[in-house]
């Protein structure tokens, strides 16, 4: 387990070739101190060729209202700044300014302006990113997302907000809430 929060994690496997840069984080692939979603052991649910369930095998067709909140926007951004962080201030910002609302079984998108990094500048854009912090993932749980993504690698802030923590915002939102995380 890695940091002060016992990050464990799982991660696919794939040999063939994707042809573009973007997944989708299931239920298995992080948790605390080898205890994903809902509680459940990793004993439970890793085989040495798979996961008998949380793999993104597993995830239902995801249908239904997106919501994409331009938060480099309502910083006055183009791009925000490694490591910045979107917590729960940015968010209803946005919303206000956006007039829309976050619905229940919505999946919300996250705008920072640091994909324009990824073709002119790649060692600048994978050194960190700004993204989402925990206080944001907490408050976007209580809107009973099904699932967040951003214009990022990794959807969390790195560096993270506290340095004792790994991927705190993945465990925030996969393990602890069941939100599948589009990056």
């Amino acid at each position: 387990a890695q940091g002060t929060n016992k990050m464990t994690y799982n991660d696919d496997w794939v040999m063939t070739w994707l042809g573009i840069g973007s997944q989708i984080d299931g239920l298995g692939h992080l948790g605390i101190d080898h205890r994903y979603y809902n509680g459940v052991h990793i004993s439970d649910f890793w085989v040495a060729d798979g996961l008998t369930k949380f793999g993104i095998d597993k995830l239902p067709p995801i249908v239904t209202r997106g919501v994409l909140l331009d938060i480099a926007g309502y910083r006055g951004q183009k791009m925000l700044e490694v490591g910045t962080a979107i917590n729960r201030k940015d968010i209803e910002g946005a919303m206000k300014t956006q007039r829309v609302e976050i619905g229940k079984g919505d999946v919300v998108i996250l705008n920072t302006g640091w994909q324009a990094l990824a073709t002119s500048d790649p060692v600048r854009f994978m050194s960190g990113q700004p993204g989402l912090g925990v206080e944001g993932a907490k408050f976007l749980a209580t809107k009973d997302v099904v699932a967040v993504g951003a214009d990022t690698w990794g959807v969390e802030v790195q560096p993270s907000e506290d340095s004792d923590l790994v991927f705190p915002v993945h465990q925030e939102l996969l393990a602890k809430n069941g939100i599948y995380i589009l990056e």
